[in-house]
């Protein structure tokens, strides 16, 4: 299937690209069969130790990766942290997120603005939007204590069966694209997300790529529905 020519979306401008449609994401993945059960999956694998733990939520959006943190650890204190104000200004009016902290700031340097050590980390299609991702690996695990539990909710395709590449491009140019013109006018992101999880490493390049930023017990659990072999948790923690 082949993409329209447009202006690709580079990944220093979808921090701006997300604020354009933060008043209509939650709509548009409402529609998403399985998408709150799935990061309420992820957000489950992490294996936290600690009776308070204190857990970081990288890339959290309008904060539904942050409601699956606080229904899996509700003693947890969570700092929410996101490139993209036009979401956090969602996330910080969700009721079912009060007494959270967000911040706005670059998941590459999330220390420059929140202070370590977190027991659990949970970063939901995140990490394939980041321009430097081995360097964002590198800030994460500084922020961790050790043996602490870290969680990538994430696309992955590179690897997967002709049928289930297929799938995803389906699912992006008959459902996703058009219903991001629907809700938000503006379709520019959701053409960006077929592209960047097509472009991103496989489940084996992406679990190799922890290991070399220093993380052990990496392994990658499956989803069901029609996300199966689309979207994983990639679980792994420090040493």
């Amino acid at each position: 299937m082949t993409e329209p020519p447009i202006e690709p979306l580079a990944k220093p401008s979808v921090p701006r690209a997300f604020d354009r449609v933060a008043a209509t994401y939650d709509r548009l993945t409402s529609l998403n069969p399985g998408y709150h059960r799935h990061l309420a999956a992820s957000a489950a694998r992490l294996t936290i130790r600690t009776a308070r733990p204190r857990l970081l939520d990288l890339c959290c959006g309008t904060g539904a990766s942050t409601e699956a943190l606080r229904g899996a650890f509700p003693d947890a204190s969570i700092v929410g942290l996101d490139a993209s104000a036009g979401m956090l200004a969602i996330a910080r009016a969700k009721p079912s997120l009060h007494g959270v902290r967000f911040v706005e700031a670059d998941a590459v340097e999330p220390g420059a603005v929140v202070e370590g050590p977190f027991d659990g980390a949970l970063m939901a299609y995140g990490i394939r939007n980041l321009a430097e991702p081995d360097r964002a690996l590198a800030n994460l695990r500084a922020l961790l204590a050790p043996g602490a539990s870290v969680v990538f909710h994430e696309y992955s395709v590179a690897d997967a069966s002709r049928a289930r590449r297929l799938l995803w491009d389906a699912v992006c140019w008959g459902v996703i694209v058009p219903g991001g013109l629907l809700t938000a006018r503006d379709a520019a992101l959701y053409r960006y997300l077929h592209r960047s999880v097509r472009d991103f490493d496989g489940v084996r390049a992406f679990e190799e790529r922890l290991r070399r930023a220093g993380f052990v017990d990496v392994w990658t659990g499956a989803m069901d529905g029609w996300q199966r072999g689309i979207v994983h948790s990639f679980v792994a923690r420090t040493p």
